[in-house]
């Protein structure tokens, strides 16, 4: 269930708001647009969490000195539905690229895909893609890589808990993941071609929990912003 707001002054105290974030926004853009939903009112607000621009689903949005509790939120478990298609590789791992490889998946059962899953399951390492928001010597992956340029991607530790097919339809898979902060999607998506001896990309990517809190529960952006600027607007609020 949605908070309900009675006046703008509760985002200043500080309010966690439930977002769903829209295809093809970065949460920066969402983060951006509630921000300036709040001008002339000079507000502190971050999210907890980044959704890459191709995935949808819960954004967590802090406000004022509800902030200083980002850190606490990005910390905890995530939870995403989504899709992959194996046979082809792309270089970011996800549509934002063009498939740079293609596979025979004739071969392929649907028991080998199923069965594949258990090996990712626990506490696994995984290197980011070259296409990430990671910043290495103050530069973001992504900058470097559309330059062309090499980039040294360095091995990380998270966890899994879950992980199961929920639909094979090739070349789609369907799937569900629960997993710690930090996972990478698109690299758990191409590891899973790798173990299947062939190559997948991630097609559709949608955070569905994080931590106690679910997209279930989320305001739609344009919707939280108009909520945002009626409560303004019942203010007095100086220029």
């Amino acid at each position: 269930m949605k908070s309900t707001y009675k006046n703008i002054d509760e985002f200043a105290e500080g309010q966690l708001l439930l977002v769903n974030k829209p295809y093809n926004w970065t949460s920066f853009d969402v983060v951006g647009k509630i921000r300036n939903s709040f001008k002339p009112l000079k507000l502190k607000v971050g999210h907890a969490g980044t959704l890459d621009p191709l995935a949808t689903g819960l954004l967590i949005i802090c406000t004022g000195k509800m902030t200083k509790q980002i850190d606490t939120f990005q910390a905890q478990e995530k939870e995403y539905t989504g899709a992959m298609i194996l046979g082809e590789t792309t270089p970011s791992y996800d549509m934002e690229t063009e498939a740079d490889q293609k596979f025979d998946i004739s071969h392929i059962t649907e028991e080998q895909i199923t069965a594949a899953c258990a090996q990712f399951i626990g506490e696994i390492g995984q290197y980011p893609p070259a296409h990430s928001a990671i910043k290495i010597d103050g530069e973001r992956l992504y900058e470097k890589a559309r330059r062309g340029e090499d980039v040294e991607l360095r091995l990380r530790t998270v966890t899994i808990t879950e992980f199961e097919i929920t639909n094979i339809a090739l070349p789609e898979v369907s799937f569900r993941v629960v997993c710690s902060k930090g996972t990478y999607i698109r690299s758990l998506v191409n590891d899973f071609g790798k173990a299947l001896n062939n190559g997948a990309y991630l097609s559709k990517l949608r955070r569905t929990r994080s931590g106690d809190y679910n997209v279930d529960d989320a305001w739609e952006v344009m919707e939280l912003v108009t909520t945002i600027r009626e409560l303004k607007a019942a203010s007095v609020i100086p220029e």
